[in-house]
């Protein structure tokens, strides 16, 4: 079986994704109970009795509220950079040792018949970094959480057959709603998180010739919509010929409801 995914969850109420081969099957992230993860993952027709181990990216409750639940219950690895497991392991409930394995950034790691590449993405949290996937030739990236997009990071995900992007917010709603003026700074900061205008500028740059999908990630629910946010990048992309509808599509993300499994 191809290279495949599901963009489980997206938002600030919870982050989950799964992505597989016939052979290996990964979770990143579980934001939300684990009631709610299976139910997604039924949704999607995945065992979670299948699952080969969590991936964790940063240690902000909306990523990790249900890992150490999930991974008790079905026995999984966990696996995160040390700075974020000392971040999160009093959050996570008793795990055992046999679970707690350390992933390393800017590093690859194979899972069964998928290599896994970690990357540091800029976000108010201790060491966040977000993953490549590699199978085949095929490549699936992740990136959200994240205050810009450096040419590093564009490097490191450009030409992806599919992307999961980050447009958090539209800047006039968010700085015209009623969020405290330090969350917002917080937000507008450069370990915030980056803004719809702001994603379809860096995805410019990392749209390749194998790109097809690109999802519009972690949306906000105060300060972004749905219509807004796909309406935004895709002005941007097509002022600039960039092959948006033609080449490549952009796909919505829910906090509550998983994308169709996508083949790449």
């Amino acid at each position: 079986m191809a290279l495949h995914f599901s963009v489980l969850a997206s938002g600030s109420t919870g982050n989950a994704f799964y992505i597989g081969t016939n052979k290996t099957k990964l979770l990143v992230d579980v934001g939300l109970s684990g009631k709610k993860l299976e139910k997604l993952l039924d949704d999607v027709s995945v065992n979670p009795k299948e699952l080969d181990g969590i991936l964790v990216t940063h240690e902000h409750s909306d990523h990790i509220k249900g890992v150490g639940i999930v991974a008790r219950r079905y026995g999984l690895p966990i696996y995160a950079n040390e700075k974020t497991w000392q971040a999160m392991e009093a959050q996570l409930g008793k795990i055992q040792g046999d679970q707690k394995f350390q992933f390393d950034m800017e590093t690859v790691q194979t899972f069964g018949d998928i290599d896994v590449e970690s990357f540091g993405v800029s976000h108010d949290a201790i060491d966040p970094m977000f993953y490549v996937f590699h199978h085949e030739g095929k490549k699936v990236s992740m990136l959200t959480d994240t205050g810009y997009v450096s040419e590093r990071m564009k490097k490191t995900v450009e030409n992806s057959n599919a992307i999961l992007f980050e447009s958090n917010h539209d800047v006039g709603m968010l700085q015209m709603g009623g969020y405290p003026w330090n969350i917002k700074r917080r937000i507008l900061s450069d370990k915030g998180h980056v803004s719809n205008e702001d994603a379809a500028v860096a995805m410019l740059d990392v749209i390749g010739n194998q790109t097809k999908q690109i999802y519009l990630g972690h949306l906000s629910q105060d300060n972004n919509m749905i219509d807004l946010a796909r309406m935004s990048v895709e002005q941007i992309l097509q002022k600039h010929d960039a092959g948006v509808g033609e080449q490549f599509t952009l796909e919505d993300t829910s906090p509550t409801k998983p994308t169709p499994i996508c083949y790449v």
